[in-house]
């Protein structure tokens, strides 16, 4: 598992992750906190099958969020008990030896709410997009860039690297 400083020497020095709030902020430990860009809201069934060509990505609809006085920077999200998809601010660039996973935060859990993540293959570019589970029967509000999320790298022996529909490279 990465440390702190070689996260930070492979995100300034060969872009790891791009497009974050503030790199000080958000490298931990062992790991980086993601923050929400986005949420919606599921509006259509999906498909999963075994070789993919029946599958089906979900519609999801943008929920906006709300800003509490006319002069706020940015808004907050006043989400009730459900199932949410939340795409980051971030782009992680996953070169062929490293993995990632991803967790909830704690601070995330301790609120009522937690993340999904599936793993973030090797040679994965793109934005982070999971599932958010409101469990707290009262809802939860998140601030736009809230962090939600923490990513872990492992080292791999290199691989050929993901090639799926989710890449952006």
């Amino acid at each position: 598992m990465l440390n702190k400083s070689q996260i930070k020497k492979l995100v300034t020095e060969k872009k790891l992750i791009e497009n974050y709030i503030n790199l000080e902020t958000q490298l931990t430990p062992n790991g980086f906190d993601l923050t929400v860009g986005e949420i919606f809201e599921f509006v259509s069934a999906g498909a999963v099958d075994f070789s993919n060509k029946e599958r089906v990505v979900p519609e999801g609809k943008a929920i906006l969020p709300e800003k509490q006085k006319p002069g706020d920077k940015h808004g907050w999200w006043n989400l009730a008990k459900g199932v949410y998809k939340i795409r980051t601010n971030e782009t992680v660039n996953l070169p062929n030896d490293l993995t990632a996973l991803a967790f909830s935060r704690t601070t995330l859990l301790r609120a009522g709410a937690f993340t999904q993540h599936g793993v973030w293959d090797a040679g994965f570019s793109g934005s982070g997009e999971f599932i958010l589970s409101v469990e707290n029967p009262s809802g939860i509000k998140i601030k736009q860039n809230a962090r939600v999320a923490q990513l872990v790298f492992l080292g791999v022996d290199e691989t050929e690297g993901y090639n799926g529909i989710y890449n952006e490279k």
